[in-house]
């Protein structure tokens, strides 16, 4: 489980999300994945393949505070913007890969770490818009 000493909520969202998706049959492709030519276009969290399919996915993780009864939508953070730097460097990751024609979805999964109970949630949103 989460300790803060191990390093950023982000970086352990990441871990969980890779075990969620592994669990779920999928292969995990690429992890912080960035164009390597030309301007930085973005991040993508996590690249994996899901059957014939390619998913491109953005993981947003976030804390519960146990002394507030506010519910966490960690999706709530994936701006337009950020959508559309996904679609930028998901389209130079199937050019560079040579699998333009190769179906894919974008997916976001949205985890929530409770201190209290020691447990993740994880919310998978499939298909978060269709490219």
């Amino acid at each position: 489980m989460y300790h803060p000493q191990d390093g950023s909520i982000g970086m352990r969202g990441e871990e969980w999300a890779q075990t969620y998706l592994k669990r779920k049959g999928y292969q995990i492709l690429a992890t912080n994945y960035t164009n390597p030519l030309g301007r930085r276009l973005g991040e993508i969290d996590i690249v994996a393949q899901d059957s014939d399919t390619i998913v491109f996915i953005e993981v947003k993780t976030r804390i519960a505070d146990p002394r507030s009864p506010e519910i966490l939508i960690p999706e709530e953070n994936i701006t337009r913007a950020k959508l559309h730097k996904l679609t930028k460097i998901a389209e130079f990751y199937l050019r560079d890969s040579k699998q333009f024609d190769t179906p894919h979805r974008f997916d976001a999964l949205a985890l929530v770490y409770s201190p209290r109970d020691k447990k993740v949630s994880v919310k998978h949103i499939e298909n978060m818009f269709y490219s």
